[in-house]
């Protein structure tokens, strides 16, 4: 007697290029166990696809124009707890992953895992399980023991890269784009590229409302 195999995982993949959508969705098809059922590119749609479609899992970009993706992961989880979401990002960042955990997300791994990995992640998180570096989870832990940032969630910061939080604490500090520039051996043309993308993750439009920002977020840590 055979046994009848399992539904599929029921995915909806949440990323502002379109080319990698169908990139993820032509890597994820090949799986009979994960059916793609959908797709958004904003926030907005995000939360507006996953209650209409009620997906098992949505593959979650960090950066999208309106937005991070912990603000539609926390969205789509109060809306519904069913189903589970798993963060694709290219950075290993902690803050982002505090955020993140926080926001319900059940997964955060890296868009450079190769296909099988990111196959195996989906069919993972939409059985309920849970996929977080071990090391970095321990830190969250610890974090949250300590009551580090009472809304991480919220945290405007979280999808910025490494390099752009050096940006911007150079940008508190009043450095110019051309002192950022030598310091960091960039040109001033990538810093100011940089400055404009540090502009969109924190939804300001002047180099003082950054700078207030970043004063901000040190004075919190201080007080920590």
């Amino acid at each position: 007697m055979s046994s009848t195999p399992p539904a599929p995982v029921r995915v909806l993949l949440v990323d502002d290029h379109e080319v990698v959508r169908r990139g993820l969705q032509t890597i994820l098809e090949r799986n009979p166990q994960i059916s793609v059922i959908g797709e958004a590119g904003t926030v907005a749609s995000a939360v507006r696809e996953a209650a209409r479609l009620k997906p098992d899992v949505v593959v979650m970009d960090l950066r999208l124009p309106d937005g991070s993706g912990i603000e539609a992961c926390r969205q789509i989880r109060d809306e519904n707890e069913a189903t589970h979401v798993l963060i694709l990002t290219s950075h290993a960042d902690e803050d982002a992953l505090f955020s993140a955990v926080l926001a319900g997300a059940s997964g955060y791994v890296l868009k450079d895992l190769d296909p099988n990995g990111i196959q195996r992640a989906i069919i993972d998180v939409g059985q309920g399980g849970s996929l977080l570096d071990p090391q970095m989870a321990t830190r969250v832990l610890d974090r949250m023991r300590r009551g580090a940032g009472q809304h991480p969630a919220d945290d405007p910061f979280a999808t910025l890269t490494p390099q752009e939080d050096r940006i911007l604490d150079m940008i508190a500090d009043g450095l110019t784009n051309r002192a950022i520039a030598e310091r960091l051996s960039l040109s001033e043309k990538t810093v100011k590229n940089y400055v404009s993308e540090i502009y969109s993750k924190l939804h300001v439009e002047r180099r003082s409302q950054a700078s207030r920002l970043a004063t901000e977020r040190r004075m919190r840590k201080q007080q920590l």
